[in-house]
């Protein structure tokens, strides 16, 4: 599998420049990453159900609940146009 592995290529688009030795490991890591991917899709995973976390652990949430209230009249006051709690706004598209 590691012959398949164009490191000079990945470099390149990496814009990394290798030397001999650290292309010589870069193969040898992505070779053994490859490997290792090879090895976990071979288990078998039927009637496993996937998981969202890898703990079991929920979160405690809290109850929604308004906390603050906004008087829309008075914030819309000051601006220039206003219509059923809208901002009214020139039309930049036609």
């Amino acid at each position: 599998m590691s012959d398949n592995i164009n490191i000079p290529h990945l470099a390149k688009l990496a814009r990394l420049s290798l030397s001999q030795e650290q292309h010589q490991a870069a193969k040898l890591d992505l070779a053994n990453i490859v490997a290792m991917i090879d090895t976990m899709q071979a288990v078998e995973t039927d009637g496993i159900v996937p998981m969202a976390h890898p703990m079991d652990a929920t979160q405690r949430l809290r109850e929604d609940e308004v906390t603050e209230s906004v008087d829309v009249d008075k914030l819309q006051a000051t601006a220039p146009a206003t219509e059923a709690g809208y901002y009214l706004v020139p039309r930049v598209v036609e």
